[in-house]
């Protein structure tokens, strides 16, 4: 999908890079402006859906992405302008875009909720800690970050795949 968005454009390319880094909701990765990343060890932001003032670190990697994608960029320009208003885009375009992207990949089932389900599960298959996971998404149990992320069908077919009498 990298490379699909990337050949699209640079801002749908780093839709995806950033919303797979940073675990964000949707809502809050579409209101970011330049000035809340560049040259920044930490995003801190107030989060729509809860009001809780989340901080999330900023790799290195990310950070030269970061870097690279806003050169040139004013601090309050939004982070992922629309070509057509020059405001952040919306929720329905992000849709569009990763769910063309998906399709031009062979993937379906995408949505919004994938770049932060992605990281989820990346997070979790690095470091088994759905503790720290739950926190970081502020769900109320791992039980709900586990089905969130849908590793527990990924623990049932490994198990039960590599199990045998």
């Amino acid at each position: 999908m990298k490379a699909v968005l990337r050949k699209q454009s640079e801002r749908d390319w780093f839709l995806l890079v950033m919303g797979i880094n940073v675990g964000l909701r949707i809502g809050d990765l579409l209101q970011l402006r330049v000035r809340d990343v560049r040259n920044k060890s930490h995003l801190t932001h107030r989060e729509r859906k809860t009001g809780k003032r989340r901080r999330f670190p900023i790799n290195s990697e990310l950070r030269e992405i970061i870097n690279q994608y806003t050169k040139g960029m004013q601090d309050g320009d939004p982070l992922f302008k629309s070509y057509r208003t020059k405001q952040n885009i919306g929720r329905v375009q992000a849709y569009r875009i990763l769910n063309r992207a998906a399709a031009e990949v062979g993937l379906a089932e995408i949505g919004t909720h994938t770049l932060r389900k992605t990281f989820g599960y990346h997070f979790y298959r690095k470091y088994k800690d759905v503790a720290l996971l739950q926190q970081i998404f502020n769900h109320s149990a791992p039980s709900i970050t586990m089905r969130y992320i849908g590793i527990n069908q990924d623990i049932i077919d490994e198990a039960v795949g590599g199990f045998h009498l």
